[in-house]
């Protein structure tokens, strides 16, 4: 059975950093393209940022230069840590593992950028 579970998310004010954490099971790792969305109420769940199964990395334009995604192939997480957040950019906050047609999500974490 294939779990993803995220944590690392909670009340920030803006200008503040968080990391999420992703941990996957049931799932041969490495091999899967991981993946961080979000999805602010009344909005689409958008993409974040993503890492390949190859460790290559591509970012929204507008968290470039703030948020970096990572890989743990041996502890089989996907992390992503945020700088500068903005009270836009609160929203539940989702990994996703997907190989081919294959595609598994997380329940989400809560991101909320608040003062």
């Amino acid at each position: 059975q294939v779990q993803l579970v995220e944590s690392g998310g909670g009340l920030v004010q803006p200008g503040g950093s968080l990391r999420l954490s992703c941990a996957a099971s049931g799932i041969i790792f490495s091999f899967y393209d991981m993946g961080w969305y979000r999805q602010a109420p009344g909005k689409q769940r958008e993409l974040v940022s993503l890492i390949t199964s190859r460790g290559t990395t591509n970012y929204a334009d507008s968290v470039k230069g703030r948020f970096t995604i990572s890989r743990d192939n041996t502890e089989k997480r996907v992390y992503l840590q945020m700088y500068s957040l903005k009270p836009e950019e609160t929203a539940v906050y989702y990994c996703n593992a997907a190989l081919g047609v294959a595609s598994y999500w997380g329940q989400g974490t809560q991101v909320t950028v608040s003062s």
